[in-house]
């Protein structure tokens, strides 16, 4: 049954979360408020026992169950964080819970699930998707007499969130400007603007969606509530095809509005909050903070108090690696370029002038054609517009250059595809005759490539290259030059005298089959 706004305050101020959640911190996140001159504070939900804030939600629905309520038991829907919520909850509470998951569900979670619930929680894995495992669970709900709990469209949950809101203001009296959440089903945000606008309604409250989930956006944008076809699946925990009708309700209501980032900017929001706390969110607890840096940038903001709720932290370790190679290009600070260049000895060294001193993230090339060669170029940039320049300069050289910094295909795949075996002439002949291929330990420093390219002979030919910035001490470079039988001393002189690390992987089993 839907509450009204004003009743909201006083179940929020009466909710019982505290048994098991605590007062998160509200902590000042020093090095993004000095980047974006306003002061920064991160709510620390991802410290909660269940590294999310739906452990408040779900305590608060379930401690106001009847005794009877409770002994029949309760039942959800989740492959997340409201599945671990409803699991400690229940431990808690000595209540049986029936958690539904996807069969598809990856290990770890089904675990973490079963370790918060212990022998309270009776796990059920079904279908391939949540929709298949949501309307299992209505079925066993029917059948078991079990009360459900909604992850997002309940006023008890609602206003279990709505003690983050509480929290806030009572953790900083002084002026805020205002405070950002991200949007799933809406449960989070319509709790916090709940509590917000019926004690300092001057607070703007701003929802976060990305730009693959927004049903929530689109649902106030239309004025009823919208189904999303496909949602994507970066943030999972805010991947809602369909908001709450209370949800909606409140947040049409009383938000002020609404900020749409993408997979880059969460990327490089995630890396903010790990140099400002060490700490690693998940996608979705970091869009928050993706969204009040494109709020200050987009109203020019300056001296004011932003509080961004970091609502998770559960983020699974195989992420870490797409995270951290999208997050430069998410902060503007990497660009990526295909750039032309003839085919001739001199040609890439030239190009590596024309680059400067700038860091280089990422070069990647192989032997194309008698002609031209086509360069994969990642590099370091202070934003659009020193990226734009670098592409005139590419330009004025009589490259031909193509900005791929915003381009999801070479983004995600091609910049892992470009390579393969040399082409072969019309007379059958390999392109790459001659080639030695060898992995070098580069030192991650300026003019690295430089001294490189300057030791190398003009007479030898580079016809593959790829190196890709791991931030560590040295960097992995794969090099093909094409060297003559009669310049094998030679070659070995110049790799004594160059004084890099190598390892020769000429006749490396994995060479033979995809490189030669």
């Amino acid at each position: 049954m839907a509450a009204k706004h004003t009743d909201y305050l006083q179940r929020i101020l009466t909710a019982r979360v505290y048994d098991v959640a605590i007062e998160s911190a509200l902590e000042p996140a020093h090095n993004l408020s000095r980047r974006l001159h306003n002061k920064v504070l991160f709510k620390r939900e991802d410290t909660q026992p269940v590294f999310s804030f739906k452990l408040r939600g779900a305590y608060n629905k379930m401690s106001r169950l009847s005794e009877t309520e409770r002994k029949r038991g309760v039942i959800c829907a989740s492959a997340g964080n409201h599945a671990q919520g409803v699991a400690l909850s229940a431990h808690r509470l000595g209540c049986r819970a029936v958690i539904v998951m996807p069969a598809t569900t990856p290990k770890v979670k089904i675990d973490a699930v079963r370790a918060f619930g212990g022998a309270s929680v009776d796990i059920v894995l079904h279908g391939e998707s949540y929709s298949d495992a949501y309307a299992h669970a209505l079925t066993l709900q029917d059948k078991q007499g079990l009360t459900f709990v909604h992850p997002f469209d309940d006023p008890d949950v609602i206003a279990g969130q709505g003690t983050i809101g509480m929290e806030i203001l009572r953790q900083h009296q002084a002026p805020i400007h205002a405070v950002f959440c991200a949007i799933g089903g809406g449960g989070l945000i319509s709790g916090v603007a709940a509590y917000i606008k019926a004690v300092r309604p001057e607070i703007k409250v701003i929802g976060v969606q990305t730009v693959d989930s927004d049903a929530m956006l689109r649902s106030v944008q239309t004025g009823r509530r919208v189904t999303l076809s496909e949602v994507g699946l970066f943030c999972d925990g805010t991947a809602v095809k369909q908001v709450g009708r209370e949800t909606f309700r409140l947040v049409r209501d009383l938000v002020d509005d609404f900020v749409v980032v993408d997979t880059d900017a969460v990327s490089a929001a995630i890396k903010d909050v790990f140099e400002d706390t060490r700490s690693v969110l998940e996608p979705s607890g970091a869009m928050s903070v993706a969204a009040a840096k494109a709020y200050c940038a987009q109203h020019k903001l300056k001296g004011e108090t932003l509080v961004a709720v970091t609502c998770g932290a559960n983020m699974n370790f195989d992420r870490l690696r797409f995270v951290a190679e999208r997050a430069e290009v998410g902060e503007a600070r990497e660009a990526l370029f295909a750039v032309t260049i003839p085919e001739k000895p001199g040609s890439f060294r030239r190009l590596c002038r024309l680059v400067g001193a700038r860091n280089v993230t990422e070069f990647t090339y192989r032997i194309k054609g008698p002609e031209e060669a086509h360069v994969f170029v990642g590099l370091t940039v202070n934003g659009r517009d020193d990226a734009q320049k670098m592409a005139q300069t590419f330009e004025r050289a009589g490259y031909g250059v193509l900005d791929l910094t915003d381009n999801e295909l070479a983004k995600v795949h091609v910049r892992h595809l470009v390579g393969g075996p040399a082409p072969r002439s019309a007379q059958g002949r390999s392109m790459a005759e001659n080639e030695r291929l060898l992995r070098f330990d580069f030192p991650e420093r300026p003019g690295a490539l430089l001294r490189f390219l300057d030791a190398l002979s003009p007479d030898w030919n580079i016809s593959l290259f790829h190196y890709r910035n791991q931030g560590g001490d040295s960097g992995r470079v794969l090099v093909g030059i094409q060297v003559p039988p009669a310049d094998k001393r030679a070659f070995s002189l110049f790799l004594q005298q160059l004084g890099y690390q190598y390892t020769e992987e000429t006749d490396n089993p994995a060479t033979r089959l995809f490189l030669n």
